[in-house]
């Protein structure tokens, strides 16, 4: 029991390490570089390296009090700089994937509107674009047929804006919203009921590869959060902009692999390990589709509250 606590902690203390303490002392030290330089030595490196070795030869520094006292208020700022990045990465998650944005305050949930009715349109000209290849290439002559090239290159473009028709103000959200979309026109099973249910018999595997795909998708809006805390520094020192532009660009990339990974993966478990879920419920075999899925909902779905007076 001893070597199992002993163990745990060791974890714990790695990952409080990882992802707390080392970017916060970075974001401190790049904090108090621009504090020092400002905005007319942004680059003065000569003035950064004399700064700190003036703080190295202070007399609260010298003594082994004042440096146990520095190195815990340094892990302490760090880890507590680390809890806002992921505080902040929480609310990028929240907007990346959107999915309660119907009831965003009316200002952000006007502008979020229009921005779906948009992206509705362009979905609908670029599906309505592949649609007008795919027929070209029934046509009698081949020299009236497109090329391979077009069609495929108009399908890029229609899955840049949404796999499905947009419902969501973000790709994200909409390619996470595309896997229920799916499972409901193919197979006629609600994603959100069945999940928990479905997640029980999942092979453990399979639910370490889908619980990575999650903690994927987490990392990259924590790392949105880092974007966020690192803008404000550029006030006092133009250098975080890039720095700044660089992490957004980063998180906006890794949240658009990490989604789709994880819409994959829930799409996939659905229509791997559904006939699974139907023997745990003892429903008689049958195909997957339709039939199969509405056995199963069936089953799951609760009964409608009865209005009859309790005896």
């Amino acid at each position: 029991m001893g070597g199992l606590l002993n163990e745990l902690g060791k974890k714990l203390a790695e990952r409080w390490l990882t992802l707390l303490v080392l970017p916060g002392a970075l974001y401190l030290a790049v904090a108090a570089a621009g504090h020092t330089l400002g905005q007319s030595a942004a680059l003065d490196v000569g003035r950064l390296t004399h700064t700190i070795s003036d703080a190295a030869r202070a007399p609260q520094v010298s003594t082994v009090g004042g440096q146990v006292v520095l190195l815990a208020a340094l892990l302490a700022g760090a880890a507590a700089v680390g809890l806002a990045a992921q505080s902040l990465g929480s609310v990028v998650e929240r907007v990346a994937l959107a999915g309660g944005w119907g009831a965003w305050l009316w200002l952000f949930g006007e502008q979020a509107e229009r921005h779906v009715a948009r992206r509705q349109r362009r979905w609908d000209a670029a599906r309505a674009e592949y649609e007008a290849l795919r027929l070209r290439e029934r046509a009698p002559r081949p020299a009236d047929r497109p090329r391979h090239r077009e069609r495929h290159r108009a399908a890029h473009r229609c899955e840049r804006i949404s796999v499905e028709r947009p419902e969501r103000p973000t790709w994200s959200g909409d390619r996470i919203h595309a896997a229920a979309v799916r499972l409901d026109r193919d197979v006629h099973v609600n994603l959100l009921i069945l999940w928990p249910h479905l997640w029980l018999v999942l092979p453990e595997e399979i639910r370490g590869e889908i619980g990575r795909a999650r903690a994927a998708l987490t990392r990259a809006a924590v790392l949105g959060g880092w974007a966020l805390l690192y803008l404000p520094l550029a006030w006092w020192w133009w250098p975080a902009v890039p720095l700044a532009a660089t992490l957004v660009v980063s998180a906006a990339r890794r949240l658009r692999t990490a989604s789709d990974a994880y819409a994959t993966l829930l799409e996939a478990s659905v229509r791997l390990h559904l006939t699974d879920l139907a023997d745990k419920l003892r429903i008689e075999e049958q195909p997957m589709g339709p039939p199969l899925g509405g056995a199963v909902m069936r089953r799951l779905s609760s009964p409608a509250p009865s209005t009859e007076p309790a005896l």
